[in-house]
């Protein structure tokens, strides 16, 4: 069996490092990042997984600089693998294994190269995404395809339910396909990246609503940011609303042709929109406490409000 250095984080570099062990690599070093104390950790680690394994593991700032490049470079890896590892890789450590370095994306690329590729699929309203194994080049995101497997997104996933999924197809494309990369008779498909584009990182802040758009629209954006990612959320009179978890069913808004608003009916919160459809709200929350009908009407003095930008 090969010997292999790992750059890996969060859950798919988990299964990744793990399918690798299973089918008997000689994992000789795991590049990880250390955990930010400022970021909800809600996934499992690879540091602890390859404590388990008696693996060495590093956690540079940054994977390229030449004393990192000198470790790799002394394991004599005849391959690396990059599982959700946040930080592009150099032509130095490229150039490292002869078998080639290969990383594990959570789309079907060409579509949705770069930064969280399952939370902007999301908010484009796609119906499917995937995972994608590729050989990696300097650009990222771009190198020859060995195998990719599609997962569907529902229309009420959210984008942690739809990374479980992929993080699922990611380990099957692993399993399938190592022993053909390990013999060295894995085929491999150019890309064609006219197909696809590229997205970059997103913040916290791209988790407000703007209220002119569409009510699926706003919808998509929610699922996509939802716990435990930031969230979305609005200001109205000064006070920061988030909303963790929405419903649509392209049920006509009452008060189409109005103003978007926030109302109760029967007990539920809903938000009509600008397109005269409207949004069940099923997680609304203040100062990350639940809003239930009478802490909002205690919040604002009103069961309705009307939704500014």
């Amino acid at each position: 069996m090969p010997d292999v250095v790992v750059f890996a984080y969060h859950n798919v570099g988990v299964r990744g490092l793990a399918t690798l062990l299973a089918h008997g690599a000689r994992v000789s070093l795991v590049i990880t990042h250390k955990d930010d104390s400022n970021e909800n950790i809600w996934f499992d680690s690879v540091a602890e997984l390859a404590a388990l394994n008696e693996i060495p593991v590093i956690m540079p700032p940054q994977p390229n600089e030449p004393n990192i490049v000198a470790r790799v470079q002394a394991c004599r890896p005849e391959f690396i693998f990059s599982f959700y590892y946040r930080l592009l890789l150099g032509r130095n450590l490229l150039a490292i294994p002869q078998g080639g370095a290969y990383n594990l994306h959570g789309s079907l690329l060409p579509r949705y190269r770069g930064r969280a590729p399952v939370n902007w699929a999301i908010l484009h309203g796609e119906r499917y995404t995937g995972a994608s194994l590729h050989r990696m080049v300097e650009k990222p995101d771009a190198g020859d395809l060995v195998d990719q497997e599609a997962v569907p997104i529902l229309p009420t996933d959210t984008a942690a339910e739809v990374i479980n999924k992929v993080t699922w197809a990611g380990e099957r494309i692993l399993d399938r396909s190592l022993p053909e990369l390990f013999k060295g008779t894995a085929q491999h498909k150019p890309m064609d990246l006219k197909q696809g584009s590229y997205f970059g990182g997103r913040r916290a802040e791209d988790g407000r609503i703007h209220w002119k758009r569409s009510a699926w629209t706003i919808h998509n954006l929610i699922r996509a940011v939802a716990p435990p990612y930031p969230g979305a959320f609005f200001d109205s009179n000064g006070r920061r609303v988030q909303i963790q978890r929405s419903h649509y069913r392209g049920e006509p808004a009452v008060s189409a042709g109005t103003k978007p608003r926030m109302y109760w009916e029967q007990g539920q919160c809903y938000a009509d929109c600008v397109d005269g459809r409207r949004l069940r709200i099923v997680d609304l929350a203040f100062n990350g406490k639940a809003l239930d009908q009478s802490s909002f009407m205690r919040l604002f003095n009103t069961p309705s409000i009307v939704l500014e930008e």
